[in-house]
């Protein structure tokens, strides 16, 4: 049986690297993996998503509607987007608590989801949701080593270990954000 993962968030938020992240670690960790990602607007701050599905049953790299497993998201209301269309009843999400408002919120046209209202709409999709977040991230684009790291505590990924992600993220990273990476994959715990 596949395990499905559906990877969301805005662009500029490093979609890209959490998701290549995850598909060498399961890789390296064994599993069968097949990835695609599909991009948007990224560059003007778009809707930035991956999909990864793991296992000898995953033909096709696309995580088919409603059937994740877990989806990831860099972004609150990405979670929910990402939740109404990909998550299956007894699914997980897990996103970083982070708000990028659209132009109909900060006009007051509109409402921004709270952490509890992400919680309670996952829950009456049959799913769960856990919500990282650190104080001490000074650069956005390092909040998906948060998200790595509290997939790893919660050993979201079957056969996914937390030492084979950090491994995994000492080859991708450049070496001059490695250290400050690491430091916040394992904050994240």
């Amino acid at each position: 049986m596949a395990y499905n993962i559906y990877l969301c968030g805005v662009g500029g938020q490093g979609i890209g690297i959490l998701a290549a992240t995850l598909a060498q670690a399961a890789a390296k960790a064994g599993l069968e993996v097949r990835a695609c990602d599909t991009h948007g607007l990224a560059q003007r701050g778009g809707v930035v998503s991956s999909h990864i599905r793991l296992g000898a049953d995953a033909l096709t790299p696309l995580v088919p509607e409603g059937g994740a497993d877990l989806v990831l998201a860099l972004e609150r209301l990405e979670a929910l987007r990402g939740a109404a269309q990909f998550l299956k009843k007894g699914g997980k999400v897990v996103y970083y608590d982070t708000a990028y408002q659209p132009v109909s919120v900060r006009r007051g046209q509109a409402q921004y989801p709270s952490e509890e209202e992400v919680a309670r709409q996952v829950a009456a999709l049959g799913g769960e949701a856990a919500a990282v977040r650190l104080a001490e991230i000074q650069d956005p684009r390092m909040q998906n080593s948060a998200l790595l790291g509290r997939l790893a505590a919660l050993k979201a990924v079957p056969g996914l270990e937390a030492a084979v992600i950090e491994e995994t993220l000492k080859e991708i990273l450049p070496p001059a954000a490695l250290e400050e990476n690491l430091r916040i994959f394992r904050a994240a715990k």
